[in-house]
């Protein structure tokens, strides 16, 4: 059973799972799949037509956007359907709060939390255990990488290196915080020389997320913060 307010609008097709909470005055256009155990709402938008300006005009139809299971996504924030690739997507127990707007095309891994008055650009990528703080706005094609966190108010024109901590104006430093929110204490060293210096880890674990990260960073044509 899902709890839908009578307030609600939905138009087109919009798949629900269970116990999804939708709250007053939420806007859902689909083609939109919404997982399992969502909080949405009140006056959230997800299915909007994306803000292309090459293309404003595109047909958005049967763009899809699809939202995983155990999210919170809170009021006013708006999720675009894609304009250039074949999905706009939200993974699982992400928590987007007041305000954040998701642009065209973004993919949001699992474990991310995306907090008030945050801007995505179109074709954004935010990795996953990510952080942005408060009123940070992600440049077109930006990539976030895995468990970093980016800084208040922060205008970010590169990629930011997973296990990063990115403060405007201050060197790349260590996100301490997740380190240990996510069970990578043993391998503070290695992520430490990977982040300041560059170094590879040697671990396959740490590998498989840099090699991750690297392959959409490269793909993105954008620069990265060192």
């Amino acid at each position: 059973m899902n709890e839908i307010h009578k307030s609600v609008i939905i138009e087109g097709d919009v798949k629900f799972g269970n116990r999804n909470k939708i709250l007053p005055n939420t806007i859902l256009i689909g083609p939109l799949i919404i997982g399992n155990n969502n909080i949405i709402g009140p006056s959230a938008i997800i299915g909007s037509h994306g803000a292309d300006t090459k293309n404003p005009y595109y047909d958005s139809s049967n763009k899809l956007i699809t939202i995983g299971d155990n999210n919170i996504i809170r009021e006013f924030t708006a999720i675009q359907k894609p304009a250039y690739k074949d999905l706009t997507a939200v993974g699982n127990n992400a928590y987007l709060m007041q305000s954040v707007n998701i642009s065209h095309d973004a993919l949001i891994s699992d474990n991310v939390t995306i907090t008030s008055m945050v801007a995505l650009a179109g074709i954004t990528r935010i990795l996953k255990g990510a952080t942005i703080s408060m009123g940070a706005t992600i440049h077109q094609r930006g990539v976030i990488g895995h468990y970093s966190i980016v800084g208040m108010g922060a205008p970010v024109l590169k990629n930011v290196k997973p296990f990063s901590r990115y403060i405007p104006g201050k060197p790349l430093s260590v996100n301490n915080y997740t380190i240990n929110k996510y069970n990578f204490d043993e391998y503070v060293g290695e992520i430490s020389k990977y982040v300041i210096k560059d170094v590879v880890p040697k671990t396959e674990k740490l590998i498989k997320i840099i090699c991750e990260f690297e392959k959409l960073h490269k793909g993105s044509g954008r620069a990265i913060y060192k």
